[in-house]
C-alpha cells in the first residue's frame, strides 16, 4: 500500500482551496434567488438600530404588488388616530371600487363595510375593492390617495417609491424597492403600536366566509408576528416579514419570488441566518421618521439636533426630541396628547416655517431631567410628531393669565400649551380617557411666562402617594398623552 504525504506548502494550497470552494458554495446560497431570479432583492434590517443584516438589489426598482397595502393601512391607521374615522365608521363601494379584480371580497356597489371590517380584509384576504374603497373614502378618489401615499412615503424616507393606486394591482410609475418596504415596516410597528398586532390577524370572518391570511409563516416560524404579503404577474411573489424573539427583532424583504412556497422558504432562511445577528440592545431608535398628518392634526418637520432648554420638561422616559420641540416652538404640544383642537392652516405654517427656521441652528441641548439625572441626546436628528393649537384659541389679549397657587401633595402635568382652551380640552379628555385613575382629583390650569411667552400647565392634583400619580401617568401613556409626576 502506497503512502502519501504532503508538504506543509501542498497542504496549505490544499486548504486554500479548499476554503474557496467553501466560499463560493456560502455566497452561491446566499446569492442564489438573485442568480437565479432577475426579479429578486431581499433585505433584512435590524428593527431596533436600524443596521443593515443583509442585502441583495435593496435598492433597485420593483413592483410592490400587495405590500402596497402596507401604507394604505398606514394612512387608515392616521386616520383613527387622528378621529378622522373609527372602527365603526361605514365605508361605501363605488362601482369603481366594487369592480376590482381578486382578490375580493365581492362587495357589490353601494355596499358598505365598517373600518374595522377593512382594517381586517386588507390584513388578511388582501381585498383590492377594500383598498379601492378605502382610499375613495380618505382621499375623496383613489388618485388623491395615492399622492397621499406617495407624500407620507418621501416623510418617511422611503425616497425610492411611487404609489398609483391603494390596492397594489400592476400599475406605470408604481416602484419601490425592498429597503423602502423595510423602512415602511418598521415605520408601522413604530408609529403605531397599539395597533400593529393587527398583523399577526390569523383570519377574517366576513358573513358566512372565513379568510385566512395570506401570511403562511403566521405560526410557523417561531416569532413571526405579520406583515404583508403580495402577488402580481410583473412583481412576482413579494413578502415583509416583522420577527421578534427574546429582546432580537428584525424586518426583512423578499421581492421578486418565484412562487409563494420558494418565497416562503427564502425568508424562513433569511430569518434563521440573520435574526441572530441583531442587537439585544434595550434602545430603540427611530428608523422611520414620524410624518406629517394628511388629515390635519399633527404634522411634523426635521428639528436641529440640540435645543434650548424648555419650559416642560418630559421625565426621562420620554424622547429627547419631544423637549426639544417644545423648547423650540411655544405652541408645540407632545404627540401623546392624542386629541387637542382642530388644527388652523394659518398657525401649522406659522410653526412649520420657525422649525425649518430652526432646522439649521446649533444651541445647546437639555442635558438633565427633572431628577437631576443625565439625560445624553441618544434620539438626535429623529423627528418628532407634533401637535399644534389652533390661532382660533389664542387669548384675545397678550397680557398673561393670573398664576394659580400651586396645589399641594402629588400632582400629574401632561401639557404645557399655549392656550387655556387647549390645555382645559387635553385635561377633559384626558380624564374620560383614564378612567377611575383620575377619580378624586382636581384638574386645574397653572399659568408660567417664560422669555415672554405664556405657557399654561395642564395638571390634575390630589394624589395620595408618589405611586399613584405614577400609575395615573402610565395609565395615560397607555392612551398617548405625555404625563409627568410633580410633588407638590
Amino acid at each position: 500500500m502506497r503512502t502519501q504525504t504532503f508538504s506543509v506548502p501542498n497542504l496549505r494550497a490544499r486548504l486554500t482551496l479548499l476554503a474557496a470552494i467553501v466560499g463560493i458554495v456560502w455566497w452561491a446560497i446566499l446569492s442564489g434567488p438573485a442568480l437565479a431570479n432577475a426579479k429578486y432583492a431581499g433585505f433584512v434590517m435590524d428593527a431596533h438600530s436600524g443596521k443593515v443584516l443583509y442585502s441583495s438589489n435593496a435598492d433597485a426598482k420593483r413592483h410592490p404588488a400587495s405590500l402596497t397595502k402596507m401604507m394604505t393601512l398606514y394612512l387608515v391607521f392616521e386616520a383613527l388616530e387622528s378621529g378622522k374615522v373609527t372602527k365603526a365608521t361605514r365605508i361605501r363601494f363605488s362601482k369603481n371600487a366594487a369592480s376590482k379584480p381578486p382578490s375580493k371580497l365581492g362587495i357589490r356597489r353601494g355596499g358598505t363595510i365598517t373600518v374595522g371590517q377593512a382594517i381586517l380584509a386588507l390584513v388578511t384576504k388582501s381585498a383590492n375593492d377594500v383598498a379601492t374603497a378605502v382610499a375613495e373614502h380618505l382621499g375623496g378618489s383613489e388618485a388623491e390617495f395615492a399622492r397621499m401615499m406617495t407624500a407620507r412615503a418621501r416623510q418617511l424616507g422611503m425616497g425610492s417609491t411611487t404609489f398609483r393606486n391603494a390596492s397594489g394591482l400592476t400599475a406605470k410609475g408604481q416602484l419601490t424597492t425592498a429597503r423602502d418596504m423595510a423602512r415602511l415596516g418598521v415605520a408601522l410597528r413604530q408609529h403605531f403600536p397599539n395597533r400593529y398586532g393587527t398583523f399577526s390577524t390569523r383570519s377574517f370572518k366576513y358573513g358566512r366566509n372565513r379568510y385566512a391570511n395570506h401570511n403562511r409563516l403566521l405560526g410557523r416560524v417561531k416569532g413571526v408576528d405579520g406583515i404583508k404579503t403580495g402577488y402580481t404577474r410583473a412583481a412576482g411573489f413579494n413578502l415583509v416579514s416583522s420577527v421578534e424573539q427574546g429582546r432580537r427583532s428584525i424586518v426583512a424583504v423578499v421581492m421578486g419570488g418565484k412562487s409563494g412556497k420558494s418565497r416562503n422558504a427564502h425568508m424562513a432562511d433569511l430569518i434563521s441566518r440573520y435574526l441572530r445577528r441583531a442587537g439585544t440592545g434595550s434602545r430603540t431608535y427611530a428608523i422611520a421618521r414620524a410624518p406629517v398628518s394628511t388629515f390635519g392634526r399633527v404634522f411634523a418637520l426635521d428639528l436641529p439636533r440640540t435645543g434650548p432648554v424648555p419650559v416642560f420638561r418630559f421625565d426621562r422616559n420620554e424622547p429627547v426630541h419631544q423637549r426639544i420641540a417644545q423648547a423650540h416652538v411655544p405652541q408645540v404640544v407632545s404627540s401623546y396628547a392624542a386629541a387637542s383642537p382642530r388644527v388652523d392652516e394659518v398657525s401649522q405654517q406659522a410653526v412649520r416655517e420657525r422649525l425649518f427656521e430652526m432646522a439649521g441652528k446649533q444651541v445647546p441641548v437639555p442635558t438633565q431631567s427633572p431628577s437631576g439625572a443625565s439625560d445624553p441626546l441618544t434620539t438626535a436628528g429623529v423627528t418628532p410628531l407634533v401637535e399644534v393649537g389652533s390661532a382660533a384659541d389664542e387669548p384675545e389679549t397678550s397680557a398673561p393669565a393670573p398664576r394659580q397657587t400651586p396645589k399641594a401633595g402629588w400632582q400629574i402635568q401632561i401639557a404645557a400649551v399655549p392656550t387655556a382652551q387647549s390645555a382645559d380640552a387635553l385635561l377633559a379628555e384626558a380624564r374620560s380617557k383614564a378612567g377611575d385613575v383620575l377619580s378624586g382629583t382636581d384638574n386645574y390650569l397653572e399659568t408660567v411666562i417664560k422669555d415672554g411667552v405664556t405657557l399654561y400647565r395642564a395638571r390634575f392634583a390630589g394624589f395620595v402617594s408618589k405611586q399613584s400619580a405614577r400609575s395615573a401617568c402610565s395609565a395615560l401613556k397607555r392612551k398617548r398623552f405625555a404625563c409627568l409626576a410633580i410633588a407638590g
